[in-house]
């Protein structure tokens, strides 16, 4: 009727507006993802076929072992990517339980594994795990459900020990494995996600010079890490003993030059550079595929953490954007560490190339965080794919 009101609110198509936005989430990241495992395998095999054949008599011993993990790995993945994200909140007690359950097992006779005087995994059977490397994303979803449930409280350091709590308590049980590097990947996490939780500056310096204290204190605390230190600081003080793994490294990358040496022609991997298929991985890929490959595998690991960040961003509530940033943070910090680890820029510690580096724990696990990246870019998409109102 002329004249008559609608008091309906207007309704407007972002898709109209902003141009086609699809449902179907960042299928980029999860084609990136998938790539980098496949390529992760084809590097482990270049890496670790001389070694798995003198030692277990298979040249392709770990790639199998690695391949089954890509196989779970995908799995894992998909089931992450139709699984609603929102209901990972409900489990953030459950997780951070059960990780710490098992980071306690590590210390548990005839359960935890020691290999090279650190007790890191457990075994059940012929499956062998490292909790470490689930203890980082339990943390992450943990810190971004207490965050998005309690935000008023960001703002104060009381508001936020409860994150602190069960950060620092992750970080001792770690340490005392001990492994230094993921220490510092849970240290550096939690700093990452009490600063984009939305505190000020004030708190967050109250939590960041403890944080910076303890790093000396704990390298002074044990032996064998003022000798990584002292060895980082002149390897070739020691080229036999502390220095002989960086001073390998460094000959690995120096051989690469440019352009490499061609897919594999190391001749590092044959058994000059430990664990050449798992933490020094990256310089095996420097010496074959020089220093241009390289740049292009940093490209394609900038690429993940931008889009993971870029899903965070656009992430319409405060618990996908906090464990979607969280878990953009595991990778990127682990890359980032590995590689200053690699090429001398820090001392020398034990941390696995994400996607790439032989261990299916890390493997299985980082996949399945990717898939809930995709699944709150779905859920991105299907909320700017609807209507809004004016």
């Amino acid at each position: 009727m002329k004249g008559k009101t609608d008091n309906k609110p207007r309704r407007v198509s972002v898709a109209r507006k902003y141009g086609k936005i699809t449902k179907a989430g960042d299928i980029p990241l999860l084609i990136c993802v998938v790539a980098m495992a496949c390529f992760g395998c084809l590097m482990i095999y270049s890496a670790s076929s001389y070694t798995a054949k003198v030692e277990y008599g298979d040249s392709l011993y770990f790639v199998k072992k690695q391949i089954i993990g890509v196989v779970l790995g995908v799995a894992a993945m998909v089931g992450a990517s139709f699984l609603p994200y929102q209901k990972l909140a409900k489990f953030k007690y459950p997780a951070i339980g059960v990780a710490a359950v098992l980071l306690l097992l590590v210390f548990v006779p005839g359960v935890g594994i020691t290999n090279y005087g650190a007790t890191r995994w457990i075994g059940f059977g012929g499956v062998t795990i490292q909790p470490s490397e689930i203890a980082k994303y339990a943390f992450a979803l943990f810190a971004a459900a207490y965050f998005a449930k309690n935000h008023e409280k960001v703002k104060t350091v009381k508001g936020v020990l409860p994150v602190l709590g069960v950060g620092i308590a992750f970080c001792i049980l770690i340490i005392v494995e001990p492994n230094m590097s993921i220490t510092m990947c849970v240290g550096l996490l939690m700093l990452g996600i009490v600063f984009l939780s939305g505190t000020n500056l004030k708190t967050f310096a109250v939590i960041l010079i403890p944080f910076v204290i303890a790093i000396p204190v704990l390298i002074i605390l044990e032996p064998y890490r003022l000798q990584r230190l002292s060895a980082f600081l002149d390897p070739w003080a020691s080229p036999k003993d502390e220095g002989y793994q960086l001073i390998q490294s460094l000959y690995a990358l120096g051989n690469g030059g440019l352009f490499g040496t061609g897919l594999f022609n190391s001749t590092q991997k044959y058994r000059f550079l430990p664990f050449a298929e798992s933490d020094f991985i990256l310089a095996i890929m420097g010496e074959e595929l020089g220093f241009l490959g390289l740049t292009l595998f940093f490209m394609v690991c900038g690429f993940i953490i931008y889009r993971g960040f870029k899903i965070a961003k656009n992430c319409t509530n405060r618990f996908g954007f906090l464990l979607a940033a969280g878990f953009t943070l595991v990778y990127g910090i682990q890359v980032v560490i590995n590689a200053l680890v690699v090429s001398g820029t820090i001392p020398p510690t034990g941390l696995p190339l994400p996607l790439i580096s032989s261990g299916n724990t890390s493997l299985i696990i980082t996949m399945a965080s990717m898939g809930v990246l995709y699944n709150i870019s779905r859920g991105n998409n299907a909320d700017l794919s609807g209507h809004i109102m004016d």
